[in-house]
């Protein structure tokens, strides 16, 4: 077995690595307290080809594999975790624009995300269909050549910067997942209404609501084939899954990092606090954690890139990625001291950001539902 990654992949490493430390990290902080998405770095991700690595190239992507994807979710991950949004969410919206809309889809959407020109969000949860995807409520009722959107959709991300959502609604309540459908929706379109939510953390990715009352958009916006879009989302979730695992976990690594130097400098008793095992042990149980996760990750991106079944893989990054993430955070954060629980240092908004993704794309336990289904028998819930 090979783990190693290919030149080509190194070289994209070290300029993200460079340019998450000069150009993300400094600033990380600053957009959480003024509440802002700062959509001018998601266009420079544009142009360093991180917005559309899950692109074909004829539409401004790179058309590059998951795990070359994967390793930009760490990397972006260590200098502002809400960037990663970049790669994740894109990562996911490329996919399934790709793979299932028309050309005149393709053709108006997959370059402006590439470039970071345009943020697309994605609206699935609903007040009532958070872990039960399959029991949204929202409603798209087919007249003539338009549908007619009703429903509200909640906890979405970039809800207040997004230029444009993939909304999925319902096609045919009586199919039940299987009637569910998906469909591109500009956000200046007439009924349709964006709030924003105050959050505890992801203050920059503007998570919020979507109302829709009575939107009408031409048949054309349909993505993939009416009653199917269910089946897409589900296959992407196999991807982003993957991707917050390792999104997270830079995160952490960073922490890690910073907090190793700290304990290396900074003296107790006349030693440094790195000598003493009630130190060094907590840092050194978080990291081989945080390693065995990311190395989990990557072989599902590998298993991804080969046609293989990754859905038990993904599962088990998303609900320990970040769960192992925030313990690390939060550890760092009580080794740096009382400084640590102020503003002045990034470990409280890492430890805020990431617990947000302990609940975004499938709790822990419906992760552990997906793995047990897998290694147990898709009939074991029935007893």
């Amino acid at each position: 077995m090979n783990f190693s990654f290919t030149e080509e992949q190194e070289y994209f490493r070290k300029i993200l690595k460079e340019f998450a430390k000069d150009e993300l990290l400094p600033q990380y902080t600053k957009w959480d307290r003024e509440g802002i998405t700062p959509k001018h770095l998601w266009r420079k991700l544009g142009q360093l080809g991180v917005n559309g690595l899950r692109i074909p190239a004829e539409y401004g992507g790179s058309s590059a594999d998951c795990l070359t994807t994967g390793i930009a979710a760490e990397e972006i991950g260590r200098g502002d975790f809400n960037l990663t949004y970049a790669v994740m969410l894109n990562a996911l919206i490329g996919e399934i624009i790709t793979k299932h809309a028309n050309e005149n889809i393709r053709a108006e959407w997959l370059p402006k995300i590439a470039s970071g020109e345009a943020i697309i969000g994605i609206a699935i949860t609903e007040p009532s269909a958070g872990t039960d995807a399959g029991g949204i409520q929202t409603t798209a009722k087919r007249s003539g050549d338009t549908y007619v959107l009703n429903g509200e959709k909640s906890g979405i991300s970039v809800a207040t910067a997004a230029d444009a959502f993939i909304i999925f609604a319902k096609t045919n309540p009586q199919l039940g997942n299987r009637g569910i459908s998906a469909f591109i929706v500009s956000k200046d379109t007439p009924g349709l209404e964006c709030t924003s939510y105050e959050d505890m953390g992801n203050v920059s990715i503007g998570r919020g609501s979507l109302y829709l009352q009575d939107v009408e958009i031409h048949a054309d916006h349909l993505i993939g084939q009416e009653n199917e879009g269910f089946a897409q989302v589900m296959n992407g979730f196999d991807l982003s899954r993957l991707l917050i695992g390792l999104q997270c976990a830079g995160a952490a690594f960073q922490s890690l990092d910073e907090t190793i130097e700290h304990v290396k400098i900074r003296k107790s008793f006349g030693k440094p606090l790195a000598v003493y095992q009630g130190v060094s042990f907590p840092i050194v149980t978080h990291y081989t954690q945080l390693e065995m996760v990311k190395w989990q990750a990557y072989r599902g991106l590998w298993l991804r890139d080969h046609g293989q079944k990754h859905s038990k893989e993904s599962a088990s990054v998303k609900w320990l990625g970040p769960k192992y993430s925030q313990e690390a955070i939060h550890e760092c954060l009580l080794l740096n001291g009382h400084y640590a629980y102020t503003k002045e240092m990034p470990l409280e908004q890492r430890l805020r950001d990431v617990i947000g993704l302990e609940i975004g794309d499938g709790t822990a336990q419906a992760n552990q539902m997906v793995i047990a289904k897998d290694i147990i028998g898709r009939d074991f819930r029935s007893y």
